[in-house]
């Protein structure tokens, strides 16, 4: 094509033959949105396309918005612009987004993940010319075991604490990482109780998603109430005196960035386990081999890098672009939203 299909500039990236953006960072007439977390889903836009299981969580988070939701695969065109939301696997409701125009094919990622978490729409591969793909963690350093492993792991963890009767403390992000610790939680161990950010989101989704019991962290609740049994809480509660109350206690995160020796210390917690909504390097290059591209485009995370290796290593057309969700993209605040 004459002129790139998307374009990235100084509001989002941006299809100009539809007049539609993708992931828009400021406010736009139209945008279609990948996923709910907030550096992707901006308050502001005048009209949302998304994901029709993402329309709640975006509603939740944004108020009362404008949005049409769609199914995967499902087709739309405007102004001869054929598109269309195939899953990502990053969280629940994610979305690819393909654009087609004249016989051109892209593809924007948003963010995503290979391995199929048991809750997300596992990712899908989808065929182009041009793929627009993330690389968080876009280093040959960051290579996940299996979940079953990391949960088994957690697990243990949870009932050797019970064992010595001090209570767990598990921090995830609100939208994507708290629900996939809630699904794989061996409830025989004891109760789950929640952070009120995480209960809330999480009943959001239960209309569409299914997930175990559990309980309201309130003032009502006593330590002896809680005592042996496991919280679940954002990160961004670290620290608040709402956690005094569950002496004795010992705290862990499950992040991709626990793969760093010193991210545990840094973070004032006891126990990190590896656990990442995003693809690490065998799965952007799985990913990437999967669609047949011959151009890649690479965003938010270890871009330079990344691209490089693919062009010098790998013979592809790579290059990169600077978006406003590289602003979350760092061990202490990316780590914070949807790592």
């Amino acid at each position: 094509m004459a002129n790139p299909l998307l374009v990235f500039n100084n509001k989002g990236i941006y299809c100009e033959q539809a007049d539609v953006y993708i992931d828009a960072w400021r406010p736009v007439d139209k945008c279609i949105v990948t996923h709910g977390h907030a550096d992707h889903s901006r308050w502001g836009h005048k009209q949302y396309i998304t994901q029709h299981n993402n329309v709640p969580i975006i509603k939740h988070r944004l108020g009362d918005i404008e949005v049409s939701g769609k199914d995967w695969g499902e087709t739309f065109t405007i102004n001869g612009v054929t598109f269309s939301l195939h899953p990502a696997g990053h969280i629940v409701a994610s979305s690819q987004v393909r654009v087609e125009y004249k016989g051109e094919v892209w593809v924007f990622t948003g963010d995503y993940k290979t391995e199929d978490d048991g809750i997300a729409e596992p990712y899908e591969p989808v065929k182009c010319h041009t793929f627009i793909t993330e690389c968080t963690f876009g280093l040959p350093a960051f290579k996940w075991v299996p979940q079953a492993e990391v949960f088994s792991d957690i697990n243990t963890w949870w009932a050797q604490n019970k064992s010595e009767g001090k209570t767990s403390v598990l921090f995830g992000y609100s939208l994507g990482k708290a629900q996939r610790l809630l699904k794989h939680l061996d409830t025989s161990i004891g109760k789950i109780y929640t952070h009120g950010a995480v209960e809330n989101m999480t009943n959001v989704l239960r209309e569409n998603y299914d997930f175990p019991e559990t309980t309201r962290i309130t003032r009502e609740v006593s330590k002896q109430d809680i005592a042996g049994h496991l919280m679940v809480a954002p990160p961004s509660a670290h620290g608040g005196t709402w956690i005094r109350k569950m002496v004795p206690y010992v705290t862990a995160s499950a992040s991709g960035w626990m793969t760093f020796r010193g991210a545990r210390r840094r973070r004032a917690i006891d126990r990190g386990f590896v656990l990442s909504d995003h693809a690490d390097w065998d799965g952007l290059l799985d990913s990437i081999k999967a669609t047949g591209c011959e151009k890649v485009i690479t965003t938010h995370g270890y871009t330079d890098i990344f691209s490089r290796y693919l062009r010098e290593e790998l013979g592809y057309d790579a290059r990169t672009e600077k978006t406003q969700y590289e602003e979350e993209n760092s061990e202490s605040s990316k780590a914070e939203s949807d790592d």
